[in-house]
């Protein structure tokens, strides 16, 4: 009996040490956790703020531009002060296309209109193409200028007598610029160009140009 009463008494000592221990295995286990999901979040933050600064730089679309660079007329044959009908007017375009983007600019079939007091007197298409990633295009594109319709204009005379033309441009691409095929945008870009041709020194002057863009 007395072998019993000295032995009891160590059953709840040793019961408060294991609780003791589960404790403390379920404190670390917490803070474990609380770490894991503290780095987790730290990591998703500072994924998150790359991805905005990559998208408003890296992966931020910027207009491509057209420019006309130079503007030549070529067989513009006068015979008593009219053209002569059986030789078509060529108008030859020096142009380029910008393309400021990380990505390549693919663009279709696109076209030049040239005006004469108002009516279209020609046209030319351009071939569908690409400019590559922060590089520059340049294209020479042939316009044949209908000699009949540049006479039909009511101001060919007075404007033969002054010896200058007014004649203006309207150039449209129409493509799109895919980053990484995560950004995806479609852009069509146009260009009106007005300038002013003598014929004494068969040189265009005073050339001006306004772009617009559509997404």
């Amino acid at each position: 009996m007395a072998e019993q009463e000295q032995v009891k008494p160590l059953a709840p000592a040793a019961f408060r040490d294991e609780e003791e221990a589960l404790s403390t295995q379920l404190n670390l286990r917490k803070r474990r956790y609380v770490q894991c999901c503290g780095c987790i979040a730290a990591l998703s933050l500072i994924l998150a703020v790359v991805v905005l600064v990559l998208f408003f730089t890296l992966f931020r679309i910027h207009d491509p531009k057209i420019k006309i660079n130079s503007l030549t007329i070529q067989r513009l044959e006068l015979i008593n002060g009219s053209l002569r009908n059986d030789v078509n007017v060529t108008l030859l375009a020096d142009v380029s296309v910008k393309n400021p983007n990380v990505a390549t600019f693919k663009f279709s079939n696109s076209t030049t209109l040239i005006y004469y007091g108002g009516r279209v007197i020609g046209e030319a298409i351009h071939l569908q193409g690409q400019a590559k990633a922060r590089r520059t295009l340049r294209r020479n594109v042939t316009v044949e200028l209908d000699p009949e319709k540049i006479e039909a204009v009511p101001s060919f005379r007075s404007d033969l007598n002054s010896g200058a033309f007014s004649i203006s441009s309207y150039s449209t691409i129409s493509g799109r610029v895919k980053i990484l095929k995560i950004v995806r945008k479609r852009v069509v870009v146009r260009l009106n160009c007005t300038t002013t041709y003598r014929i004494s020194g068969r040189q265009f002057i005073g050339e001006t140009c306004r772009p617009e863009l559509d997404f």
